[in-house]
This record gives structure tokens, C-alpha cells and sequence, in this order.
């Protein structure tokens, strides 16, 4: 019997070069691998990743398409080229799922939420020719989570990345998974991890869960387990991850951690003054105060793990006062590596409607308008500022921040603080990249 074709489709957005265009920053499309790993033998797949090359048509019967954001109109384009041959269309992913109305325009079908639970019968309906409007996805409980399918990923990775979690009860106001994935932590089963974790060849490894401790007796609970079963098994594994500032209350934690071959995590920091994390509903930061942060980074470091702090520039607070001191706390703190972003109104979230509202975006020729919307560029009319004026500021505390000096300074403070080569390492490669990112967007000089 003649199997069908599955394309499944990675775009990446054409007009800029941001944080998800970058070497450094080449993750395999999680989503994706999942859909594979759930799709019968009956179909054959073929996954393309524009991360490596541009977009060729393939042959198919079906294509599933996903995409960010900022990636959203390249998705209609590939989108379009299949349906003027005839060829049926389902999108998903985060944007798909906040603007299913736009996307609809697009595909055939769209999948709104987590795709698991509805896979099958859009599989169905494609074959039957009934595949059309919109499939509502469930938050299935943890043990219906599947891993993806690796052999699928044909491109040159830099790390391989796994998810033991999904869901954040946080709800940062700029944030938009809580809308995608729930606002309860659901975990995994250790074991099956574990087991995902020896099918995966690559010693570098990114856990790609929102928070990997989460908040609880529970969350911490299986948070060990995890570690201590990579350590059991032997994984020889140098990996980061994502982590709320709660994660420098358990030495114990980041003791296994760092055994289990944690070598950085990134952690939300988004401004050193507890009124910019107020703003943006910050609650965890808030309630240990910006004045904690020294003592959390400390802890961290003592179990020879780097701090990778995200900060946000371009919050309604913010004057060029504020972000001149924002950037001398990144500089001057123990924070190892160093994320900048521009506040960005990503649909789905609290700040986009507020921002829409009160007509402040700059950008709203949607879709093409949206591969502005990348975390490098300002997309809104700020409210202490013009936007020139936050613009020029951004721009002058980038070249402060990613100097060449700065990083080598912060390269030799990290091999004091934790004591590793390997740690040191990650955290430099890290910005680095940010900086050869800059360098690439123009925000930066050489």
C-alpha cells in the first residue's frame, strides 16, 4: 500500500534576525516531533526546518505548519504555496493558537491549543477530504504526554531538547503561556523522561519547560527525582534550563542539579526595582524583592551553576535613567550571562490587549506587521518617552552590556564564583551569541 505524505513545516521568519534566527539558537521543533511520534506508519513524514534552508516544495497530501509569532507570515506564505496546488493545510502552534481567526484564513484548519488530543481525527478527516475550521486541543494529563520523534530532525543542532513539563500558575502579564498551556505545573512521568533522556544522542541538552522546579513540595519532589535518576543512569549530559528565582531557596536541588550536568539556568531577573516588577505582575520576584537577588545568585553559583538573567527594557515605568541603571546592574551584578529584550505585546497576552486598547502599538498591519514582533525591536509608543528616545537608549545600553570587555570580565567573575571551565563556557558561548546577535540586528557595533 502507498503511503501518504505528512510535510511538516519550521518557518522562520524572512524580514529580521532575531532571537529565534540564530545559529546559537537552532532548537528542534519540539511540536512538531511530537506530531511525527503520533502519526501512524500509514503516512510517511517529512519534516522541513528553515533554520538550515529555505523553504523547497515537497510533495504531499497533508502539511502541518507551526509557527511564533514573528514567523507568523512566512507560515501564510508556505502555507499558501500548497493550498494553490490543492493540498490541505493544518497550522497550530502559539501564534495559530492566539489568532486562530487570522490563521484560519491561511490553512484549512486549525489546531487551537495542545495538538495531542486531536492529532488523530485531524488525520482522519484529512484522509476522508473532511478536514476543515477549528480543532479545539485539551490539556491532557502528564502521563499522555508523548516524547517526539528524533529521527525526524535532520539539521545540525546545537542541543537537543527535552520537556518534563508543561503549564506556569505565574501569569506574567507579557507572558503567553498560561494561556497555551494552563496555569497548573503538569509533571511528566520521571521514568518516562529518563527514558527519553537515554534515546538522546547529543551531550548538550536544553530543557525547554517554562520553570523545571516549579513551586511545591510535589514540583520539588519530582524535581530530584529527575536529577537523581540522571545521575543513576549514568547521562552524560551539560545541559541548561528554565527556572523561577525560587529555585536558589533548595541547595539540595541545585546540588543534584549540578550533578545531574545543569551547567546554567535562565531565570526571568526582568529589572532590578521592585515598582517595574509590579508592573508587569511579577509575583514571585516581587515577593523576594530585587533586593534578594545577590543571595540568589550566590546560591546558584555555589553549586557551580551560572545564572543566565533575562531583563526587559521598555516597560511603561522605564526612563533613560531607570534603563541606564537597569544595564550598570546587569554590567556590575554576579548575573553570569545576559538576555536584553524590548518589551513585546505578543498576542495572547494581558499587555497586547491592554496595549491595543489604548492604542499604543506601532505596528498593526497584521499579518505582514507581525515579524516585527521579535523581542528586538520596539513595537509600541512607550509612556515616558517617544519612541526615538527609547530606541537611542536600547541601543546605547546594548553596546554597554555586550562590550567585549564586559563579557570577558563576566567570563573570569564566572570561573571564580562557580569554579568550572565547563560552566564558564556556557555562560560566555551564551552572550556571545547575544552579541553576535546584536551585531546582526544592528543594534550593536562591532
Amino acid at each position: 500500500m502507498t503511503k501518504k505524505k505528512l510535510v511538516l513545516v519550521n518557518p522562520v521568519n524572512c524580514v529580521r534576525s532575531g532571537f529565534s534566527v540564530n545559529p546559537s539558537s537552532r532548537f528542534p521543533p519540539l511540536g512538531l516531533g511530537i506530531l511525527a511520534s503520533l502519526t501512524p506508519d500509514t503516512w510517511d513524514v517529512k519534516l522541513l526546518d528553515e533554520n538550515f534552508s529555505p523553504f523547497e516544495y515537497h510533495d504531499a497530501d497533508l502539511v502541518g505548519v507551526t509557527a511564533f509569532t514573528s514567523a507568523a507570515n512566512r507560515a501564510y506564505e508556505i502555507a499558501s504555496t500548497y493550498r494553490k496546488r490543492g493540498v490541505p493545510v493544518v497550522m497550530g502552534g502559539i501564534h495559530a493558537s492566539m489568532c486562530p481567526t487570522e490563521a484560519l484564513q491561511f490553512a484549512d484548519a486549525v489546531v487551537v491549543g495542545e495538538a495531542e488530543s486531536v492529532w488523530a481525527k485531524v488525520l482522519a478527516d484529512a484522509e476522508s477530504g473532511k478536514l476543515t475550521g477549528l480543532y479545539h486541543g485539551e490539556w491532557l494529563a502528564p502521563n499522555r504526554l508523548a516524547p517526539p520523534r528524533r529521527d525526524v530532525y535532520e539539521g545540525d543542532y546545537v542541543f537537543a531538547s527535552v520537556q518534563t513539563s508543561r503549564g506556569c500558575p505565574l501569569d506574567c502579564e507579557f507572558c503567553s503561556v498560561t494561556a497555551y498551556n494552563g496555569r497548573r505545573y503538569r509533571r511528566r512521568p520521571i521514568e518516562d523522561v529518563l527514558d527519553e533522556l537515554e534515546s538522546v544522542p547529543d551531550e548538550l541538552l536544553f530543557f525547554v519547560d517554562d520553570n523545571i522546579i516549579g513551586n511545591g513540595g510535589a514540583c520539588r519532589a519530582q524535581a530530584l527525582e529527575l536529577f537523581k535518576g540522571m545521575v543513576a543512569r549514568d547521562l552524560k549530559m551539560s545541559w541548561f534550563c528554565q527556572a523561577s528565582i525560587n529555585v536558589a531557596d533548595d541547595p539540595e536541588v541545585l546540588d543534584w542539579a549540578a550533578r545531574a550536568g545543569c551547567r546554567m539556568i535562565f531565570i526571568g531577573i526582568e529589572a532590578e526595582d521592585d515598582d517595574a516588577l509590579a508592573e508587569v505582575n511579577k509575583r514571585l520576584n516581587l515577593k523576594k524583592g530585587a533586593g534578594s537577588y545577590t543571595q540568589m545568585f550566590d546560591r546558584v553559583h555555589a553549586a557551580g551553576i551560572a545564572v543566565l538573567g533575562a531583563f526587559i527594557f521598555g516597560m511603561d515605568s522605564d526612563t533613560p535613567e531607570t534603563l541606564r541603571r537597569r544595564a550598570e546592574f546587569m554590567v556590575n551584578s554576579d548575573v553570569d550571562a545576559m538576555q536584553l529584550t524590548t518589551m513585546t505585546p505578543l498576542p495572547g497576552t494581558r499587555l497586547f490587549e491592554r496595549l491595543e486598547k489604548e492604542g499604543r502599538l506601532l505596528y498593526t498591519q497584521f499579518p505582514a506587521d507581525w515579524a516585527h514582533y521579535d523581542l528586538t525591536k520596539l513595537v509600541h509608543q512607550p509612556k515616558s518617552m517617544e519612541p526615538d528616545e527609547l530606541w537611542d537608549v536600547i541601543r546605547d545600553c546594548t553596546e554597554q552590556v555586550y562590550a567585549l570587555p564586559t563579557l570577558k570580565t563576566k567570563a573570569r567573575r564566572t570561573l571564580e564564583t562557580t569554579g568550572s571551565i565547563e560552566t564558564t563556557e556556557f555562560a560566555y558561548r551564551t552572550n556571545m551569541n547575544y552579541r553576535n546577535i546584536g551585531l546582526a540586528l544592528g543594534t550593536l557595533t562591532e
